[in-house]
């Protein structure tokens, strides 16, 4: 899949996504979070996957998602342009 730059107007729109995830404002989605955001955008999924695909995200494996990792993926899964 190629990859399409972003435009300012469409990082922010994630930044927002991101933010409505991150409730406890720390610039991180933890597990507890990355639950809670599938809950919403994919109810269906098995709670086995989830943690496989927190860990697949978590990159750096600090056991956060940072904004980075979360732009990657949500551009990958999430964003039609």
């Amino acid at each position: 899949m190629s990859e399409q730059a972003l435009s300012n107007e469409n990082i922010e729109q994630i930044r927002q996504e991101f933010d409505f995830f991150d409730k406890d404002g720390n610039g991180q989605i933890d597990l507890v979070e990355f639950i809670e955001l599938l809950t919403v955008l994919a109810p269906k999924t098995k709670a086995s996957a989830v943690e496989e695909a927190f860990r697949d995200l978590d990159e750096n494996g600090d056991g956060y998602i940072d904004f980075e990792e979360f732009l990657v993926w949500w551009q990958t899964c999430w964003f039609t342009f």
